[in-house]
């Protein structure tokens, strides 16, 4: 009987090891589950929530969260699992802020179990609204052998203690929740840097399409704004006068005026900036210059700029600068490819086509000698009069190409011309040191008087011709205006003449208007320079 007692004890002890077995089996299974269910995405804000899930479920818990830190070692976010709807809105206005038990795990990130949270010394109670909680188990998650948050659990279910098995488990878990979180936060830098670089690459080929630096600074306000996830983005390019002038915004306007001291600290030192607000200015910075500041705004409130952030944002705005900078120099090196052709077209023309043209007229002028008939004699003086005239043409021409896109007197006078004889044909001819003769001041009443001379042939003289020389001589200015129209008709308001020999008087000039003889109008104005 004391056998058959005996072998009942056995088979009991047996059963039990088998359902120890069975049971640690079972969580060791739950651990595989919870490591596979966390690892199985690269999406870091749903591996967090995985994480804090395959928390709670592995240990049996009712309640479970996630506290990242911050690089200054304060809880930037908190992730949360088992709190119904309604508490969690009641909690908006206090969330957790790393005081107390959560404290305890940012302050010693060491395991930490308890079977009941509020004896601990470190314990500050509850808010408002927030479920009660006794039994406790927290541990670290470190990356790369840091701290990168806390796992919180709290509330065994069936009302028990967490045990130090549960502590093992997860402890293991939040090993594997690392490895995760590392590979997560891999996979997010790198597509961030991808996103980077496609910005950068719309940013480029908008340079080399040679569109508007206006536009091109848009495009990094705009991308800029999205990748940094600002409320708005702004492009703040150096004055004239030493402060900052607003080239390009992105985003909502509200709250984002400039702080001149900040973008002049940024300039300066050619270094990014973290400023309160949360704002953040990165220079754009090219070669040895910075062509200006490029800075993001988040509403107050908002998660601050990370100083992981910025090496990127830097990046790109310098890579931005490199490429506008490029696209200057492409501009430039075009309009000196214009010019340098210009000037060989005006070479050409003075060295080849005005040389043969005073050739010819030369030759025209000796056979004058030869031929003593008066018709021949009137031909050949009309063709080398008219050879002298193509001379001239052609001369305006070519200062025409020298001068193209600048202020000069000369070009004033082409653009005012050009400008009051459109559908007629004009011709400006100047003679004599006319840029460097003529002041500014004067030159705008020379411009004035072309205007309304070339006007007034146009409109009353019905003229299809116009021509307007302008001759500066060491003491006079000379400007006329001849057109081969009707002439001056009667009945005609004369303001706009009275208002042409008031100037002249004004400048100790004068104005003499006569008609052609063989139809017309010649317009003198003379004045001393």
């Amino acid at each position: 009987m004391l056998s058959g007692l005996r072998l009942d004890q056995l088979l009991g002890e047996v059963q039990e090891r088998l359902g120890e077995i069975r049971l640690a089996r079972d969580r060791v299974q739950g651990l595989l589950d919870a490591v596979l269910a966390v690892a199985s995405g690269l999406e870091l804000e749903t591996t967090l929530e995985r994480i804090v899930q395959a928390a709670v479920d592995l240990v049996d818990a009712r309640f479970g969260g996630l506290g990242v830190l911050a690089p200054d070692g304060s809880l930037d976010r908190f992730i949360d699992v088992g709190l119904d709807p309604h508490a969690r809105a009641g909690l908006l206005g206090h969330p957790p802020e790393g005081k107390g038990l959560i404290g305890q795990l940012i302050v010693a990130p060491q395991p930490l179990r308890l079977a009941d949270l509020e004896s601990h010394p470190s314990s500050a109670g509850m808010p408002p609204g927030h479920p009660r909680m006794h039994s406790f188990l927290g541990v670290p998650v470190r990356v790369r052998d840091a701290v990168y948050g806390n796992l919180y659990l709290t509330e065994k279910r069936g009302g028990g203690e967490f045990t130090a098995d549960d502590e093992v488990m997860l402890a293991a878990l939040a090993a594997a929740a690392g490895i995760a979180v590392q590979n997560a936060d891999l996979f997010e830098q790198t597509r961030l840097r991808q996103h980077w670089l496609e910005a950068l690459g719309e940013i480029r080929s908008a340079v080399l399409a040679d569109a508007d630096e206006p536009d091109v600074l848009a495009l990094v306000a705009l991308r800029s704004q999205e990748l940094t996830r600002s409320v708005a983005a702004v492009v703040a390019l150096p004055g004239e006068d030493g402060g900052f002038t607003v080239a390009a915004r992105s985003g909502d306007p509200t709250g984002t005026e400039l702080d001149e001291a900040l973008l002049l600290e940024v300039a300066e030192s050619r270094n990014p900036v973290l400023a309160e607000g949360p704002t953040v200015a990165v220079p754009l910075r090219a070669a040895e210059r910075v062509m200006g500041v490029l800075v993001g705004f988040r509403r107050p409130g908002d998660a601050a700029f990370r100083p992981d952030e910025i090496p990127l944002l830097d990046s790109f705005a310098q890579q931005a600068a490199l490429a506008l900078e490029l696209g200057e120099r492409n501009r430039a090196q075009r309009r000196l490819d214009v010019l340098s052709d210009r000037d060989r077209i005006a070479r050409d023309l003075h060295d080849h086509v005005i040389q043969r043209l005073f050739a010819t007229g030369l030759r025209l002028q000796s056979t004058l000698k030869l031929d003593a008939r008066a018709e021949v004699r009137a031909r050949i003086e009309q063709a080398v009069a008219d050879l002298d005239r193509t001379v001239r043409d052609i001369r305006t021409s070519i200062f025409d190409l020298h001068t193209a896109g600048g202020d000069g007197v000369r070009r004033t006078l082409l653009d005012a011309v050009t400008e009051a004889g459109e559908g007629v044909r004009t011709s400006v001819r100047t003679a004599g040191p006319v840029d460097t003769m003529v002041p500014p001041e004067l030159a705008a009443h020379v411009a004035a008087v072309a205007r309304e001379g070339v006007t007034n042939a146009v409109r009353h003289g019905r003229a299809a011709a116009v021509t307007v020389t302008l001759d500066v001589g060491p003491a006079e200015l000379l400007l006329e205006v001849v057109d081969d129209g009707r002439g001056i008709t009667e009945g005609v308001a004369r303001s706009g003449l009275r208002n042409l020999a008031a100037r002249a008087r004004e400048l100790g000039g004068s104005l003499d208007v006569r008609p052609l003889r063989d139809g017309g109008t010649r317009l003198s104005w003379r004045v001393p320079v």
